[in-house]
C-alpha cells in the first residue's frame, strides 16, 4: 500500500516485551524516516534502537530490506547506512560507559523502565569473561547486541578495536536482516518468527554452558595435588 508520495506504507507487527506507547508509535516514526530520508533514515532509526534497546533491529531491518526490494532504496545504501546508525548509537553508549563509569551507568539504567540492571550486570559479566570476544559476537545477540558497548566503555576498551569488532559484527548481523526482508518481500514479517526461535536457542545455550563454564573455572582455581614420593 502506497501514500500519495508514493513511498509504502507498511505495518510493522507486534512485539513482545514493548510497550504500548512504543508499539503504536514505532511504525509511524520508523515509515516517516524511511519516507523522508530514505537509507539515511533507516541508519538513524537503526542508531536509535541501539540506544534504546527494545526498539528491535530484527524488525527494522526486514522492513529496510522490504523497502529495498520494492525500488524504495537502494540495496547497498541501506546496509551501509545501517551499519553506519550500528556504530553510531554503539560508540555514543560506548561514550556514556567511559565518562559515567559502571555505578552512575548503572543508576541511570535502573530509572529506565525498559531496561533491567540484570541484564547490564550479565552483559558485564559476559565481557568480563570474553572480552574482545563479547563485543564482536554481541552485536549478533538480541538485547546484549546494544549493552555490550556500555562495558567496553566503562573498562576503556581500546577504541580502534571496539570500533573494528562493533562494525564486523554489525555489518554480519544487518545484512542478514535486510537481506532476508529483501528476499521475503511482502512475506518479511515472517523474519520475527526465525528470530523468536534464534533468542531462545541462544537463551538455552547459555544457561546449558553457565554450569560448564563455572566448572572449568573451579578446576582452573584449585590447587595441584603433590605428588607421593
Amino acid at each position: 500500500m502506497r501514500s500519495p508520495s508514493g513511498f509504502l506504507q507498511l505495518r510493522l507487527p507486534r512485539v513482545r516485551g514493548m510497550s504500548s506507547g512504543i508499539e503504536s508509535s514505532a511504525p509511524g516514526w520508523v515509515n516517516g524516516l524511511m519516507e523522508t530520508l530514505g537509507a539515511p533514515g533507516a541508519g538513524i532509526a537503526i542508531a536509535l534502537e541501539n540506544l534504546f534497546p527494545p526498539l528491535p533491529s530484527e524488525v527494522i531491518l526486514p522492513l529496510a530490506g522490504f523497502a529495498a526490494s520494492s525500488g524504495q532504496m537502494g540495496l547497498v545504501a541501506v546496509l551501509l547506512w545501517t551499519t553506519a546508525g550500528s556504530v553510531a548509537g554503539a560508540l555514543a553508549l560506548y561514550g556514556i560507559g567511559a565518562l559515567l563509569g559502571r555505578d552512575r551507568t548503572v543508576a541511570i539504567a535502573a530509572r529506565l523502565p525498559l531496561l533491567k540492571v540484570a541484564d547490564i550486570e550479565r552483559t558485564e559479566a559476559w565481557f568480563a569473561r570474553h572480552g574482545a570476544k563479547a563485543v564482536f559476537f554481541g552485536r549478533m545477540i538480541p538485547v546484549f547486541r546494544s549493552l555490550i558497548s556500555v562495558p567496553a566503555g566503562v573498562e576503556r576498551m581500546p577504541l580502534p578495536l571496539f570500533l573494528t569488532l562493533t562494525t564486523l559484527g554489525s555489518a554480519i548481523w544487518n545484512t542478514v536482516f535486510v537481506l532476508a526482508g529483501h528476499t521475503l518481500g511482502e512475506r518479511w514479517e515472517d523474519v520475527t518468527g526465525y528470530v523468536s526461535a534464534y533468542s531462545k536457542a541462544v537463551l538455552v545455550a547459555a544457561v546449558l554452558a553457565r554450569p560448564a563454564v563455572r566448572g572449568r573455572a573451579a578446576c582452573s582455581g584449585r590447587a595441584p595435588t603433590p605428588r607421593r614420593g
